[in-house]
């Protein structure tokens, strides 16, 4: 049987098509100049399917886990990229084709790997208690070396505590602590309302575990912490058992159902769990939360519909104005008796992916990042084979003066999400470096693009060029050249 992604309309456009290479490149070019202080690893991965999917209505996150690591000291990068070797890989690759179904369907899997895992390891990466996991949410993480990206336990379950049969792809790092937290639902399996809520010690050992349940079983892929609080979105992309039956993935949008935001106290067995309800509303990405007292503060990118084209829509046509995603806070004061959450919509840019100084996540904050899209500089959808909105923006938010200043790229090339890098590690707030990818469609290839993130206006430092094409990632994370040798 031979490989070919061409008939599926999911790999139409240059990134959206598989990469399918493991690579290490020494050195790379660089146009303009390295910063002499940028000591550490970017770390990013992408869905990458490995061979074509076994059915046509699978969605892009279905991919197989491919990391990439960007090695930055004394003014050299070194490139380094390999595939999460998963259950699922091995399997695949053992039998040379596809053994696994839709998404997060394991009905529709081969017989042969219904024992095994169908973790994909694609979404995210992090770096705790010096190890580094790469994860997707619908199982426990897979870890793998931060030098070489070899994998070193495809199911890891931190010595036998993590109790919950999925984990979180996107934990949060506690500055002041150095705790990691995870909220991770569907924790008893598919369709339970379930949420497992761990933290884990600067060691890496469990040191809290509470369980809650939610109002459905909605998608929970990401949620904020706080010195004080644990806050999440259930938002309507709700688990469709139906669906599911008769060979579909695991999510359909349903635009019945309310938006919940539940908050409780970290620490505690979970009893203070309280609810607020609000309209039908997506939300998958926080940028930061606090607390202020009594009162918890979220800010997200937040529409009022469906954010993912490739979901199925149980009642209504998918939107794409809808779908537009807006930096939004909302607030509820524990103090109070109200039942509903504020919202208030921070700044007009529409874009996704919103990026924190790390340093500050669970604290009162000032700056944020995020990747936007200019519309009076629209891309040619033939160039992308993406007839939505394309991120060509970097845009930096500064809270206290409600003021944003960006990078705009050119008009035929797109840029994937960006990820803060601190200059030193007591340097003030958003000062340091604004890192990320550059599709560049025309010429089949990526970049990967260095800018002053109090200065984004003037553009990149450095264009770290690659002598290849990656496709469009989801998630990275910054590992400082400190952390990575072992040092405090």
């Amino acid at each position: 049987m031979s490989v070919n992604f061409s008939s599926n309309p999911m790999f139409n456009g240059t990134f959206s098509e598989p990469c399918r290479v493991e690579a290490d490149v020494f050195d790379l070019e660089v146009e303009g100049e390295l910063p002499a202080d940028l000591d550490g690893a970017f770390y990013r991965v992408q869905p990458d399917f490995i061979y074509p999917p076994r059915y046509a209505n699978d969605v892009p996150f279905n991919g197989d886990g491919h990391v990439s690591m960007f090695r930055f000291a004394n003014s050299h990068v070194d490139f380094k990229c390999r595939y999460v070797k998963t259950q699922r890989y091995k399997a695949q690759v053992a039998a040379r084709q596809a053994l696994y179904g839709t998404y997060r369907n394991r009905d529709t899997d081969d017989p042969s790997v219904r024992k095994l895992s169908g973790g994909t390891a694609n979404t995210n990466l992090i770096f705790h208690a010096g190890k580094l996991f790469a994860m997707k949410e619908d199982s426990p993480p897979v870890r793998i070396d931060p030098h070489t990206l070899e994998t070193l336990d495809d199911y890891y379950t931190f010595n036998g505590r993590l109790k919950s049969e999925t984990f979180t792809a996107h934990p949060k790092l506690d500055p002041i602590s150095g705790e990691m937290v995870a909220l991770n639902y569907e924790a008893r399996g598919n369709g339970s309302r379930d949420v497992a809520i761990y933290s884990f010690d600067k060691t890496g050992a469990v040191n809290w575990e509470t369980w809650v349940k939610v109002p459905y079983a909605g998608m929970i892929h990401d949620f904020a912490l706080t010195q004080k609080h644990i806050a999440f979105l259930v938002i309507p992309m709700a688990v469709n058992m139906e669906q599911m039956k008769q060979g579909g993935v695991h999510f359909a949008w349903d635009s019945t159902l309310p938006t919940w935001l539940g908050v409780l106290e970290r620490g505690g067995d979970g009893s203070d769990l309280r609810w607020f309800k609000g309209p039908e509303q997506s939300a998958t990405h926080v940028l930061n939360g606090f607390s202020d007292g009594s009162k918890v503060y979220l800010d997200m990118d937040m529409s009022t519909g469906n954010q993912f084209p490739f979901f199925p829509m149980l009642h209504e046509p998918y939107d794409f104005q809808r779908a537009a995603g807006r930096l939004t806070r909302l607030s509820v004061d524990l103090a109070g008796k109200a039942e509903t959450y504020d919202k208030e919509i921070l700044y007009p840019e529409i874009g996704v992916l919103p990026r924190a100084d790390e340093r500050y996540w669970s604290l009162p904050y000032k700056v944020g990042f995020m990747p936007v899209t200019n519309l009076a500089r629209p891309m040619d959808p033939a160039l992308t084979g993406n007839t939505g909105l394309v991120l060509n923006t970097w845009t930096r938010f500064d809270h206290d003066r409600r003021k944003s200043t960006a990078f705009l790229v050119d008009n035929v090339s797109s840029l994937q999400e960006c990820q803060f890098v601190p200059r030193r590690s007591d340097a003030p707030e958003g000062a340091g470096y604004l890192i990320g990818l550059c599709n560049r469609h025309v010429e089949r290839r990526t970049d990967l693009l260095i800018l002053d993130a109090e200065h984004l206006d003037a553009g990149p430092i450095a264009t770290v060029k690659l002598p290849l094409r990656l496709r469009n990632g989801v998630h990275g994370h910054w590992v400082a050249g400190e952390a990575l040798r072992g040092k405090k």
